[in-house]
């Protein structure tokens, strides 16, 4: 492998991916927070479904490396959470009003962990530019 930069595109690139697929993540998991609380439309209905993301790999062939992707978003199939309100119009027959099964602190904690890995992958490509920056100023003197 010749080191005429590539290293730093590749590098770059890896990064980058990572931004995108955490960034992705972070959507998925904002959705399920939003949605924590509501209820079905019709009575007795399912409300909103937790979703899981995933994350896939993939070889780019430009940078000649693995870079990682947001995957299929799954529904949780967990069982919905039953509350006992005959007076809520989501109610079913029996006053049962189901919730999502969305537990807010897993999801505030996948939440900073996509943060942190965001985090990662942006202070690997603020490393990589200052390197390039140090390489361009070499050259110069």
């Amino acid at each position: 492998m010749a080191d005429d930069g590539s290293d730093f595109a590749r590098s770059m690139g890896i990064a980058t991916s990572g931004l995108r697929a955490q960034a992705g993540r972070m959507r998925v998991i904002s959705e399920n927070i939003a949605n924590a609380d509501s209820t079905a439309a019709t009575p007795g209905g399912d409300p909103y479904r937790r979703k899981i993301p995933t994350f896939s790999s993939t070889l780019d062939r430009a940078l000649d490396a693995k870079v990682v992707a947001l995957g299929r978003v799954a529904p949780d199939q967990s069982a919905f959470h039953t509350r006992y309100e005959p007076s809520n119009p989501a109610a079913d027959a029996t006053g049962y009003v189901k919730y999502p099964n969305v537990n807010s602190l897993v999801e505030m904690t996948d939440m900073r962990d996509a943060q942190r890995s965001y985090e990662a992958n942006l202070n690997i490509i603020s490393a990589t530019r200052q390197m390039i920056q140090r390489t361009l100023d070499i050259l110069k003197a």
